[in-house]
């Protein structure tokens, strides 16, 4: 047993802090110009063991846990019992923080019914180590990574297993998360899908597919991220619009997507009056399959008047001149416009502002392009829910509240007055 009542903080700096703390009206800026000052004049460095940083953590926590026990025993240091329960010393313990290692002395007493909160029994780290480990799990990196990213800058060892069960700690968060109640109605909904290797007895390509609306805030909303088997159908989205519709979305005016199977008719059984649109980003990018890079160019100014006529009539004279320009050399690209023109011609209907809404995907690109930096950095993932585990995390960072919500662009309100006027009857 280590008696440190009468060394309560060890050297000189943080006792140059009691003294001013405890003087009336403290000037932090002083302060912090005394703590430094005397640090460099006993050449006391601001971070790393036994810097002015780590001394002040000590002292901090030690305080803290002073009045834990204080309140626990009714009575001060060398005060009156109330109870035949008392100080018994205290034990030293180490703790990560975000600044490395600390080692403090945790007061105890004599029944050993003290349980301490801000440094809980059994636990060797403080809840910002957990936030920063998921943190980087969510921009991809692997446990081992991870523990090698603590040792290096932080001087502490972070077992895999500990980082393991760190990132563990989400998977009820994440269950709770799938299954939240949504909002009424959603102006738009994108569906996109995220392709992942996972080493299933072998590495094979899985997709995610993920459900994002914008909600008449203007914000990005996830909804939800599903895995797929690669032989999705009606039935499949039948399952997910049916889910969505559970937890709560009555309606969604548009749904944007990207000709998946069996897509538009589940969308279409579960809300009846939602407008199924082609994502015009997607076609492009489709319409480039087919078309060597040094026509690319060509192709998309071609196109152009195709996608932001004014009229459906309009549209079909420019596709017109569109194939007799292209059609000989690229017909899969004629082809594939035909067999995609009902979805396609539901945006020409709208008015500017709306189609910026649902032609613009920085929303949802933005989102992708973490998710699959977050992808590209692990590689592979030994299964879905590791896969599922690191998507969910990404989503998480992009709101500090957890719920995955986001901020979706800066002219909303234009938007919001077309959709009001185009669906007068639905948005109330």
């Amino acid at each position: 047993m280590v008696d440190t009542t009468d060394d309560k903080m060890p050297g000189v700096v943080p006792g140059v802090m009691i003294d001013a703390v405890t003087s009336e009206n403290v000037d932090p800026k002083q302060l912090a110009e005394q703590l430094l000052t005397q640090a460099k004049e006993q050449g006391v460095n601001l971070v790393g063991p036994g810097g002015l940083l780590s001394q002040l953590t000590k002292q901090v926590l030690e305080t803290a846990l002073d009045a834990e026990m204080t309140e626990h025993l009714g009575h001060e240091y060398g005060g009156t019992p109330v109870a035949e329960n008392m100080r018994n010393g205290t034990r030293s313990k180490t703790v990560i923080t975000e600044i490395g290692p600390v080692e403090i002395q945790v007061p105890r007493d004599r029944d050993g019914s003290f349980e301490p909160v801000i440094v809980p029994k059994r636990r060797r780290r403080l809840d910002g180590i957990d936030q920063i480990v998921l943190s980087l799990t969510a921009r991809g990196l692997t446990t081992g990574e991870i523990a090698a990213h603590f040792a290096e800058v932080y001087g502490a060892k972070v077992s895999k297993d500990t980082i393991s069960r760190i990132t563990d700690k989400v998977c009820g968060e994440l269950a709770e998360w799938a299954t939240r109640p949504l909002d009424l109605l959603y102006p738009v909904i994108f569906v996109d899908a995220i392709v992942v290797k996972v080493r299933d007895g072998q590495v094979r390509n899985t997709a995610f597919y993920v459900v994002m609306g914008v909600t008449t805030s203007g914000e990005r909303d996830i909804l939800g991220i599903w895995a797929g088997d690669g032989a999705e159908g009606a039935r499949f989205w039948l399952q997910v619009f049916t889910e969505l519709k559970n937890r709560g979305v009555n309606d969604v005016l548009i749904a944007v997507c990207d000709g998946l199977k069996g897509l538009p008719e589940a969308i279409n059984s579960t809300w009846p009056q939602t407008v199924v649109q082609q994502c015009i980003v997607h076609l492009l990018r489709n319409s480039f399959r087919y078309a060597g890079r040094q026509h690319r160019d060509g192709i998309v100014k071609a196109l152009k008047p195709v996608y932001t006529a004014p009229t459906e009539a309009a549209a079909l004279d420019r596709f017109a001149e569109f194939t007799e320009q292209w059609g000989q050399r690229y017909p899969a690209i004629i082809r594939l416009w035909e067999s995609a023109w009902a979805e396609f011609v539901p945006f020409l209907e709208y008015d500017v502002e709306i189609r910026r809404v649902i032609c613009t995907t920085n929303a949802i690109e933005s989102i992708n392009a973490r998710y699959r930096r977050a992808i590209r950095a692990r590689g592979h993932f030994p299964n879905e829910a590791a896969a599922m585990k690191c998507l969910y995390l990404v989503t998480r960072s992009l709101d500090p509240t957890g719920g995955g919500r986001a901020r979706w662009m800066m002219r909303w309100k234009p938007a919001l007055n077309a959709f009001a006027i185009t669906f007068a009857d639905r948005l109330d």
